[in-house]
């Protein structure tokens, strides 16, 4: 039986599952999942747990490897974060998370010396403070960079490690605003006026491209890696039954707020209500906005367990959803964008306005839900008047999407249909990906279809205010 396999790495956990066509329809069983985080060195350095991340990976391949043969390997992770390498291909420094405080106010003033309008008419990128960008600009005149013979963003530094092939993957380098919307290439004038070295530059390239086959990690070695959306956005957006005129949210860490469109618009419009322009498989575009998403709760939960408080996600949904809405908070706000004591923090925003301020746990819970649920009304206004369309459903993809309660909240605060699911659209994405570069699958369209008719998905109608 030959398999696909996809490697979804997300910011808090890292999960390897495998697929396969049955009967008209994607078989999917996930296999391996595992946790990670973030840590603070103790030169106060924000940084990943690289190599646990790897070593699971390969556990994960190797153990989907009993389950058949597998023909393939895709891998998709968060954005913008990348790894150096020397002369030699070897790893300089364990890989910076993107919320280390080294880009702390270099946006605002690049932005000051480049001009907003140069560097989004140019990118398509919205700005946001850990953008890769930022984060070279930051390292410039370190030892580190200046060592550097390349860089690789994650997934494509994972497709090194597993076969020795160095590239660039379009979907998440675009997420850099260092990509032209236009070439859907380096912007060389634009890296050359932030002072970064040409060299390190890997070539760019697109999903669906045969990279080279594993070797030297056990089992799983001769399995081809495939160059699949290798930001996990760009999976879980190619992984969604978008038909007709639809938005989508992919519910997670953070929650991403977009439509798919034919081609970037870069206009002052769309610069002032900060949309990125991404790049997805097929060369479409996803046009969207970020808007933090659950880690909101998850560092609430986080805050609590060191509290001595243990509770899960689940626990907090439900018992929000028997509490009434009450006042709620911007949650795009700086103040809740590092790791931090989050109820205090929402606590404090609230109590400064002259709000409600919670008081329980399943309080904090029911206005983060109410907080989310606006911003994806707001947010999703801008987009259609930055795009020019109106969309009728949107389709909500991801962890997110089992939420019942923040489902309805959307429904209600946009107006719109909701529909929930695939839970699993980023892996479901991966794999249609890599089907297709094998032609057993068509194109994108085929895929999609194929996922619909594999799941079940939950409608949510809007209800009428205070009903």
């Amino acid at each position: 039986m030959e398999l696909f396999a996809a490697v979804d790495l997300g910011a808090s956990s890292g999960r390897v599952a495998v697929g396969r066509l049955d009967s008209g329809k994607i078989a999917m069983q996930e296999v391996h999942r595992f946790k990670h985080e973030a840590k603070i060195l103790p030169d106060g350095s924000f940084r990943w747990e690289w190599e646990h991340i790897v070593s699971e990976v390969l556990a994960g391949l190797n153990k989907a490897s009993e389950l058949g043969e597998i023909k393939s390997v895709g891998v998709d992770s968060w954005a913008v974060d990348y790894g150096l390498l020397d002369e030699r291909g070897e790893l300089i420094e364990t890989p910076f998370a993107y919320r280390d405080k080294r880009t702390d106010g270099l946006m605002d003033s690049l932005k000051h010396d480049l001009g907003l309008e140069y560097i989004y008419g140019r990118t398509g990128i919205q700005f946001i403070f850990f953008n890769t960008a930022y984060q070279f600009y930051s390292a410039k005149e370190t030892d580190e960079l200046k060592r550097a013979k390349e860089f690789l963003l994650l997934p494509d530094l994972l497709n090194y490690i597993l076969c020795g092939v160095k590239g660039a993957e379009v979907t998440n380098a675009s997420t850099t605003q260092l990509i032209n919307a236009k070439t859907q290439d380096w912007d060389f004038e634009l890296i050359d006026k932030l002072g970064i070295p040409r060299k390190i530059f890997p070539p760019v390239h697109k999903p669906g491209v045969k990279l080279g086959k594993v070797k030297g990690h056990g089992a799983i070695d001769g399995a081809q890696v495939v160059s699949v959306g290798s930001h996990d956005t760009a999976s879980a957006v190619a992984g969604t039954p978008l038909f007709g005129k639809s938005a989508y949210i992919s519910s997670g860490t953070w929650s991403l707020v977009g439509l798919e469109l034919s081609k970037a618009v870069t206009d002052s419009k769309a610069m002032n209500y900060n949309i990125t322009n991404e790049i997805g498989a097929e060369g479409r575009i996803r046009f969207i906005r970020n808007v933090t998403g659950m880690w909101l709760l998850e560092e609430s939960i986080r805050h609590w367990r060191d509290q001595g408080a243990s509770y899960s996600a689940a626990q907090l949904a439900a018992e929000a959803a028997l509490l009434p809405s009450r006042d709620i908070f911007d949650t795009n706000d700086p103040v809740f964008e590092k790791p931090i004591d989050m109820p205090g923090r929402i606590a404090k925003y609230l109590k400064d306005q002259n709000k409600y301020v919670p008081t329980t746990p399943g309080e904090f819970a029911r206005c983060i839900f109410d907080s989310l649920a606006a911003a994806y009304a707001k947010t999703l206004g801008e987009l259609q008047d930055a795009a020019g369309i109106e969309v009728s459903t949107i389709n909500i993809v991801g962890g997110g999407s089992a939420n019942d309660l923040l489902n309805q909240l959307t429904a209600d605060a946009t107006g719109k249909k909701v529909l929930s699911g695939p839970i699993e659209a980023t892996v479901l994405g991966n794999l249609i990906i890599q089907m297709q570069a094998f032609g057993v699958i068509k194109d994108l369209d085929e895929g999609r279809k194929l996922i619909a008719n594999s799941i079940e998905q939950k409608e949510y109608l809007p209800r009428a205010v205070n009903s």
